[in-house]
């Protein structure tokens, strides 16, 4: 029978050392591999089940954005002043078409119903458009508290990540003097 050749503390540790080492590597690789599988699959899932909601959250979720941004909001602007522009037109033509049925012998009481019925609509207008641009500042208003929201978010991740990191390091320290100890009593147990 051979005896088997004794190994050099220095070669084993090293060795091990490249084990633990290489074993870091996997286990990190691997758990991004594997949490970014998961996060796809599960997103794969839901679309699948709700693509209405999906199809509906990305557009919201777009028109926010595209608000929240400056040439959004001009766009929007630009939008709500010409849809003003062609109501008030549609409600002065409504109007002249009022005074025309009343001035061919329309009825008093016919002329009364169509002038609060175009007054009506103005005010209806007027509210709508106010609302809007109530609106338009509370987005603004909500883009920003979200911008620091977002902006505290990131400092606090960071920083998680930072002292995860950190962690991570003195763990690896712990376990390599672990791994020293380990192989220094097996050299002293080889030599004696």
């Amino acid at each position: 029978m051979t005896e088997p050749t004794p190994i050099s503390s220095t070669d084993s540790r090293d060795a091990l050392r490249a084990r633990i080492e290489a074993a870091e590597r996997r286990n990190a690789d691997r758990t991004l591999a594997d949490q970014a599988r998961e996060a796809a699959t599960a997103a794969v899932d839901y679309t699948r089940a709700n693509p209405l909601t999906v199809i509906g959250g990305a557009l919201a979720a777009g028109l926010v954005i595209g608000l929240l941004t400056r040439p959004g909001r001009r766009v929007a602007s630009r939008v709500a002043h010409s849809t003003a522009g062609a109501i008030s037109g549609a409600a002065s033509s409504a109007s002249s078409g009022v005074k025309n049925v009343a001035s061919r012998g329309g009825s008093r009481f016919g002329q009364m119903i169509g002038q609060a019925a175009v007054t009506y609509a103005m005010t209806l207008i007027d509210e709508v458009l106010e609302t809007a641009r109530a609106g338009q500042e509370r987005a603004e208003e909500l883009g920003d508290a979200a911008g620091v929201q977002a902006k505290k978010i990131t400092a606090r991740t960071s920083d998680a990540a930072g002292s995860a990191a950190d962690s991570t390091r003195a763990l690896a320290r712990k376990t390599r003097a672990a791994a020293a100890d380990i192989v220094r009593d097996l050299g002293r147990k080889t030599k004696g």
